[in-house]
C-alpha cells in the first residue's frame, strides 16, 4: 500500500497553515477597522442651555450643537461658518463677517448699515439644533442663541436689551464653498425677551 510521495505530504500542511493565515489576518484587518468613530466633541449639549442670571447674558460666544446637529455631516463644517459669524458680530469684524455670507447677503447688509445694527450687539449661548441639506447645494440650520443689546439697537417690534432667538437660517454653497444666504427662512426669526 502506497502513501504517497514525499512531495504531497508537506504541501497538505503548508497549505493548510496558509488558509489558517489568511483567515486569522482577515479577522484581524476587520477588527482594526472597525474600530467605533471617535465621540462627538465637546461641544455637544443635550438641550439649549438655560439662560443664567441677566448680568451674565448673553452667555458664551461658543457654538454647540445638539446630539441630532452633530452626527450630520455638515455639522463641522457649518459650525466653524457660524462661529466665524458670531465671532465677527462680537468682535464688530465685517471684513470677517462678509467672509462667512453669500454675495447676495453683503450686498443687502452694506457696511455702515450692518454697523449700525450691530453697533452694541453681543451674541452667545448659541446653540444648533439640527441641521438640513438638501441636494441642491443649500442647507437650513435650527439654530438658537441670545442677543444683548441697546434698546436702541433691538429690532423695532422687540426694544429689548436682551433676546433670545430661534431660527432658522438658509446656507448655500457660493464659489465651492458653504456660506450664510439670504432668503425668507433667515428673515422670520421667533424671539422673545429674556426673562
Amino acid at each position: 500500500m502506497s502513501t504517497g510521495s514525499p512531495r504531497q505530504l508537506w504541501l497538505l500542511p503548508v497549505l493548510l497553515i496558509t488558509v489558517i493565515a489568511t483567515a486569522l489576518g482577515g479577522l484581524l484587518a476587520r477588527d482594526l477597522y472597525s474600530e467605533p468613530v471617535t465621540p462627538p466633541p465637546a461641544t455637544v449639549v443635550a438641550t439649549s442651555p438655560s439662560p443664567g442670571p441677566p448680568e451674565e447674558q448673553p452667555g458664551p460666544a461658543d457654538v454647540r450643537g445638539t446630539a441630532d446637529a452633530v452626527v450630520h455631516p455638515l455639522y463641522h463644517t457649518l459650525r466653524k461658518l457660524l462661529q466665524t459669524y458670531f465671532n465677527a458680530v462680537n468682535a464688530k469684524d465685517y471684513a470677517q463677517w462678509s467672509s462667512a455670507v453669500t454675495y447676495e447677503r453683503q450686498t443687502n447688509q452694506p457696511e455702515q448699515k450692518w454697523r449700525d445694527e450691530y453697533a452694541s450687539t453681543k451674541d452667545g449661548n448659541i446653540v444648533m439644533h439640527r441641521v438640513e441639506a438638501r441636494g441642491d447645494g443649500t442647507a437650513r440650520v435650527l439654530l438658537t442663541f441670545t442677543s444683548t443689546q441697546a434698546v436702541t439697537d433691538a429690532p423695532q417690534e422687540l426694544p429689548e436689551p436682551c433676546i433670545h432667538w430661534n431660527v432658522v437660517w438658509a446656507f448655500s454653497t457660493e464659489d465651492g464653498e458653504w456660506k450664510l444666504a439670504a432668503g425668507p427662512a433667515s428673515a422670520t426669526p421667533q424671539h422673545e425677551a429674556c426673562g
